[in-house]
């Protein structure tokens, strides 16, 4: 069998002069060479990691899709992510290394995420980020979908304040998509659009969560769902009255220092461990 880049893979008996030609004119074909491993992650990063699979399928913001991330301890040009499966189901022994173009280190057979592009990419331009979710918790997709903005309801939500912006993939891969994020063309666009804001919305699609940590990640994307609930329902009511910036910024401040309140008691919750 011969394989050409642009005439695909076929037999040489069948296309012998042809695949002849072919052979000298692209030489040996190769596998690509992966990149080198930053060696062993931290073992408590590689535990919160897990937890926080499962804490997000036990708070309702994943279910058989949706991911998160967490960059590499010992090297910021590598994260560490799952390999293709249900968050709930991921073991520390299901968890890849890849470079900041989303290469796995590692991969032996097992399968990446489609969308891992949007981890890398958001690391790359954001060095200040150590963990990334992304998910389609439902009550926050109707806020990327309607034109009506995402605001902090109550103090816990406080980082909402900075602003959410929403990201239309038509404005970077047209209007015939299948709206993932498969590619660092498309993660590079919606990095952008995240810009310095710690939450962006994704029209048709979810939404994506970048923070300091694993477990700031986790609180942001599971009060980033509870707020898009009270958000409909005080509209349902009429009449809203939003936190300010001051006092977001005050709140958010306060809120930083405590994300490990609530992370034991979910992590007990969705692991049975402390």
């Amino acid at each position: 069998m011969l394989e050409c880049p642009c005439c695909g893979t076929f037999p040489l008996g069948r296309r012998g002069l042809l695949g002849g030609a072919i052979a000298l004119m692209v030489g040996p074909v190769s596998a690509q060479t992966p990149p080198a491993s930053a060696g062993p992650a931290d073992q408590a990063l590689l535990d919160d990691l897990v937890s926080a699979n499962r804490i997000l399928y036990d708070q309702g913001v994943v279910d058989g899709f949706g991911h998160v991330s967490a960059r590499h301890d010992k090297d910021p040009n590598r994260y560490m992510l799952a390999r293709s499966m249900a968050p709930a189901l991921v073991t520390k022994d299901d968890i890849l290394e890849y470079d900041l173009d989303s290469n796995p280190v590692d991969a032996r057979g097992r399968a990446s995420y489609l969308e891992r592009f949007i981890h890398g990419e958001i690391y790359k331009a954001r060095p200040d980020v150590r963990a990334v979710v992304h998910s389609h918790s439902p009550a926050v997709i109707p806020y990327a979908d309607t034109g009506v903005p995402l605001k902090p309801m109550n103090h816990i939500a406080s980082f909402l304040g900075e602003g959410v912006p929403v990201f239309e993939i038509r404005d970077a891969a047209g209007p015939a998509s299948d709206m993932l994020i498969r590619n660092a063309s498309l993660g590079h666009a919606l990095a952008a659009k995240l810009g310095p804001h710690p939450v962006v919305l994704m029209r048709g699609h979810g939404s994506t969560a970048a923070a300091q940590s694993v477990r700031h990640v986790v609180f942001r994307a599971v009060y980033t769902e509870v707020n898009a609930r009270m958000e409909s329902e005080a509209l349902r009511l009429g009449n809203p009255v939003f936190l300010n910036a001051e006092e977001a910024a005050a709140a958010t401040n306060t809120n930083d220092a405590l994300v490990d309140r609530p992370w034991a008691l979910w992590k007990q919750r969705a692991t049975g461990k402390s």
